[in-house]
């Protein structure tokens, strides 16, 4: 069984978070391949737009495309990122993912652990 790339219980820190809690994000995407995500995941991670990304098992999606019912298999992923990184995250993932009109979702974290958020702050300083 392989580790987490970062501490499952981050340690104790006396720091606040860089930014207000508000200031936290979780963005949603959706493709239509595991290999996809990880691919997309691993791209997003490398480039320091998100801190995390976990990709769901598939799940089955319904909805309405081109004036048709459509019915596909597709797997989530889930980042956590910055406020200030949402921007070039949004044009990332425009520009590799598959679909043309991709599913991107921000949901913003209303409360976290600081020691948590102080990660995701960290990890999404622009290079």
């Amino acid at each position: 069984m392989s580790r987490a790339p970062f501490p499952l219980r981050p340690t104790p820190s006396r720091r606040s978070p860089p930014v207000p809690p508000a200031e936290y994000l979780t963005v949603l995407t959706t493709i239509d391949s595991a290999a996809r995500a990880e691919e997309i995941a691993r791209g997003v991670i490398e480039v320091r737009l998100a801190a995390c990304a976990q990709i769901s098992a598939s799940v089955t999606s319904v909805y309405r495309w081109k004036g048709e019912v459509e019915t596909a298999e597709e797997w989530q992923i889930l980042f956590k990122t910055t406020a200030s990184r949402y921007d070039a995250l949004e044009a990332h993932l425009k520009g590799v993912h598959d679909y043309d009109t991709p599913e991107i979702i921000a949901t913003p974290v209303v409360r976290g652990s600081a020691e948590y958020l102080t990660w995701v702050g960290e990890e999404t300083v622009a290079p």
